[in-house]
């Protein structure tokens, strides 16, 4: 069972917020400023969706050197997702099977795909209702992530 209730908001915005200081981590690990690229063992198509989204992501701090497993895998459920929607939109939505007419099978690899995207992408605030609690202030400041965005709230 996961953590209930509402995700724990980032350190960085406790400060910004002016949260009492006993209860801000002060011990806090941060990673380290890393150049950000993608894993050799990426497939061609998750490369495609690393390459157009990464850089964003990574210019804003949100995207950082710890990050990169947990992006690979969003990139790799993206590329999942496409291949069974082609699949599925070239095909019938119930194929014969060994018993008749079953669903087909490319319908669960698409959803399992879509779940695990939207999984992740919520950590990285891909989606308009994880965005709508961020703010990022792009320009020349540094977050304490070394990254050029600055959390604001």
């Amino acid at each position: 069972m996961g953590k209930r209730g509402p995700a724990a908001k980032p350190t960085s915005l406790r400060v910004l917020h002016g949260d009492r200081a006993d209860r801000i981590n002060h011990s806090e690990p941060v990673p380290p400023a890393q150049e950000i690229t993608c894993p050799d063992w990426a497939s061609d198509a998750a490369r495609a969706i690393w390459d157009r989204l990464a850089p964003g992501l990574e210019q804003r701090g949100v995207l950082t050197a710890w990050d990169l497993d947990a992006f690979l895998i969003l990139c790799e459920a993206l590329a999942r997702y496409r291949s069974a929607t082609a699949l599925v939109n070239g095909s019938a939505l119930l194929v014969q099977g060994g018993s008749g007419l079953m669903r087909n099978p490319a319908l669960q690899v698409q959803a399992e795909a879509e779940r695990v995207f939207l999984q992740y992408a919520a950590r990285f605030g891909l989606t308009p209702s994880d965005r709508q609690s961020i703010k990022v202030e792009v320009g020349g400041d540094q977050n304490q992530r070394g990254g050029p965005g600055r959390l604001l709230s």
